[in-house]
């Protein structure tokens, strides 16, 4: 409904105590049943205002993440029970499409070392039983900085991650032996990957060994017995990295920092039932 017409019905409806319908409608030339329309309209933008305010303050404040179901989830978390349908509607409205671009995952390296032990069966019963790695690769400002994370297959969080300017063996070994001073019983934790020269190394199988970590490595050339982990750096650079523009490596890499916590403790999941990892992870634990 245009600015005018939505100032004209309400003038008319505030005017209809001194005069009549049929005389203010033929003063000003407008429809009766476009008059009730209208007036429905805008009964209808009154209903739902709240909480097109409060839509908007979940989309600020994941930074233009979310798509509707993520943001009806978020409302029923806070009490308010609202079908998608109608989130998606109020959201078309007001444009707050999400921003997020969708991402192609890429094939790692071949070889064959250890065995596919995961074999795609990428659900976990409980935390610390399965968990993913790989490395990423980001080019920005010239320079190139490569992401090492561990994800665990139970509720996705990310376990520990290491932050290089070069792909170097140190980055993984790194990241590993932060996830064990964190995670202290490791023994039986299948830990997959794909088959990239670092989990090659046998100074990283030696670590495993050691730590009581079962390795797991993708077949030759298959991205898809990876898909977890590839899925998560899709998820990470179309909410981050080609999200927002960055002034130099530095502020990337704080940024990052940042988003790894947003990711653990407040992005909420549809397959977690609308709980953030963390949450999911405490919740199943209270319960057992």
């Amino acid at each position: 409904m245009g600015k005018g017409r939505k100032t004209l019905v309400l003038v008319i409806a505030k005017l209809r105590k001194k005069y009549t319908l049929k005389a203010l409608l033929n003063y000003t030339k407008l429809a009766k049943s476009t008059y009730y329309d209208a007036l429905k309209k805008l009964s209808r933008e009154d209903k739902y205002k709240g909480l097109k305010t409060l839509i908007h303050n979940i989309c600020n404040k994941n930074h233009g993440r979310y798509g509707y179901r993520r943001v009806t989830m978020q409302l029923h978390k806070q009490g308010i029970k609202i079908n998608h349908k109608v989130v998606m509607r109020l959201m078309k409205e007001e444009n707050l499409t999400c921003k997020v671009r969708k991402y192609k995952s890429y094939r790692g390296q071949e070889g064959k070392i250890a065995k596919n032990i995961l074999n795609r069966n990428f659900k976990a019963e409980k935390p610390n039983e399965k968990w993913a790695t790989d490395v990423t690769e980001f080019a920005l400002c010239n320079e190139k900085i490569y992401l090492s994370p561990i994800i665990d297959l139970y509720n996705g969080e990310i376990i520990s991650y290491k932050i290089s300017k070069r792909p170097i063996l140190k980055q993984v070994l790194d990241m590993v032996e932060d996830a064990t001073r964190k995670i202290k019983e490791t023994k039986g934790i299948i830990l997959h990957s794909d088959q990239g020269w670092q989990y090659q190394n046998k100074k990283y199988q030696k670590l495993l060994k050691e730590k009581g970590i079962i390795q797991s490595m993708s077949r030759k050339g298959n991205c898809l017995d990876n898909a977890v982990i590839e899925n998560f750096f899709g998820l990470l650079k179309s909410e981050l990295f080609y999200l927002k523009k960055f002034k130099s490596v530095e502020d990337f890499i704080k940024e990052l920092k940042s988003y790894k916590k947003y990711y653990n403790t407040k992005r909420i999941k549809i397959k977690l039932k609308g709980l953030s990892p963390v949450e999911y992870r405490t919740k199943s634990q209270l319960v057992a």
